[in-house]
């Protein structure tokens, strides 16, 4: 494929996972399956330049869903694998697989912080969490002015660890 071709097949799957975002799910998880998207589009190898769109566009989707537990009902949104694979004439099997290509690929993980909805960003375990000489402890167990210094580098897309020798 040409860089083009690869472009027009990028531009494709964006408009279809942004319909389905706004069909059934929200602003935020169309921005995450943009930015999938791109991401994989830069691939010195590009995945999605074989196969059917749809399948990649569910496997988009399903990859943002899997991270941010949008297939768990105790979570809002909520859409079934079902629905998802309805909505894009697919096969479970065959999006899961592509998913965990996808993850695999990109070694994408639950509350990673680039591809976390902002209520995931806000949720998330680990930032009541900071690593001292190798530990794990509650932020809350350090002086204040540390606990700033944590909260101003997280704001700033970095994080910091702390050592006492």
């Amino acid at each position: 494929m040409t860089k083009q071709e690869i472009q027009e097949r990028e531009r494709k799957l964006i408009e279809m996972t942004s319909a389905f975002c706004a069909a059934k799910l929200d602003s935020d998880y169309d921005m995450l399956c943009q930015k999938l998207i791109k991401k994989l589009g830069r691939k010195r190898d590009v995945p999605f330049q074989r196969g059917k769109p749809e399948i990649w566009a569910a496997a988009v989707v399903h990859t943002i869903g899997t991270l941010n537990f949008l297939f768990d009902k105790s979570f809002e949104p909520y859409v079934s694998m079902e629905d998802l694979n309805v909505y894009f004439g697919t096969n479970s099997s065959t999006v899961s697989n592509k998913a965990h290509e996808i993850r695999e690929l990109l070694n994408l993980w639950h509350y990673n912080s680039e591809f976390s909805t902002q209520r995931m960003t806000q949720s998330n375990p680990f930032n009541n969490l900071v690593m001292v000489d190798g530990y794990m402890l509650p932020l809350n167990t350090l002086p204040e002015s540390l606990q700033e210094m944590v909260r101003e580098a997280r704001a700033s897309g970095k994080d910091i660890t702390f050592h006492t020798s």
